[in-house]
């Protein structure tokens, strides 16, 4: 009887048969595995906190130069302070004459009505030894409190180094009067020494330091004390102007300095 078959056996997962064996199977595909990588993590807080050291680096530098800068200003001005001593002009007014100053008023009183004529006599001193100043005209204006009396006009002109310029100029005046101003120029006419009078004049100035030349700026010189009396008559009657006080209203600025 012939010998039986040998039966197929198992080892390690690997069928056999008369001695061969048949290598296994792999039941799962053989993929390249990556390890894997968390993404980056994002501290927010530094990064907002390097963004506001940025700012407070950016305005820390900031105002130091412009500290600098402030510093550099104030020495150059006061260097130019030093060297050229400026100073303002001088205005004084040497005669004041009245030739009209009359009030009228209509027989129903329902208008008053002001001529005046004043003749001035005005000086202005220029007392720097480096400083040239060039005006644009003057406009005048004569007030009695806060009524307008005149106007008038200088014409411009350039006041040199140690320079001093003499003006006469006509100052006029026809106008209406409303009745606030009436009373209070009736008041000041009756005054028993006289009527107090203001002269303004407003004029553009241009300032010239070496070979410097400043833009033009606006100045306004007021001049008060001064007491007049209508004339009587034609002949004009002479104001009082010994305790007239010029003002010089100058705004230049040289650097930090204001003049």
């Amino acid at each position: 009887m012939p010998d039986a078959a040998p039966k197929p056996s198992s080892v390690n997962g690997a069928a056999t048969t008369n001695g061969t064996t048949i290598p296994p199977s792999s039941s799962k595909p053989n993929f390249r595995q990556h390890p894997y990588r968390p993404p980056p993590y994002r501290n927010h807080r530094n990064h907002h906190r390097s963004r506001r050291n940025l700012c407070c680096c950016f305005c820390f530098w900031t105002i130091i130069i412009v500290l600098g800068l402030i510093l550099l200003a104030a020495i150059a001005g006061a260097a130019l302070y030093v060297l050229y001593r400026p100073h303002r002009p001088q205005f004084t007014i040497s005669s004041l004459r009245i030739s009209k100053l009359n009030l009228t008023t209509s027989s129903d009183s329902s208008a008053s009505h002001l001529s005046s004529l004043f003749n001035l006599t005005l000086s202005s001193f220029n007392p720097n030894s480096h400083i040239t100043f060039s005006y644009d005209p003057f406009l005048l204006s004569t007030f009695s409190n806060s009524v307008l009396l005149a106007n008038g006009s200088i014409p411009a002109f350039t006041s040199g180094t140690k320079n001093q310029t003499v003006f006469r100029a006509l100052m006029s005046g026809a106008e209406d009067l409303d009745a606030d101003s009436v009373t209070s120029l009736r008041s000041d006419l009756k005054k028993r020494g006289g009527t107090p009078l203001t002269i303004e004049m407003d004029t553009k100035v241009k300032v010239k330091i070496g070979r410097v030349n400043s833009k033009k700026v606006g100045i306004r010189v007021s001049c008060e004390g001064m007491k007049g009396i209508p004339p009587r008559g034609k002949t004009p009657s002479v104001a009082s102007v010994s305790d007239a006080d010029c003002k010089v209203d100058l705004r230049i600025k040289i650097w930090i300095f204001t003049l």
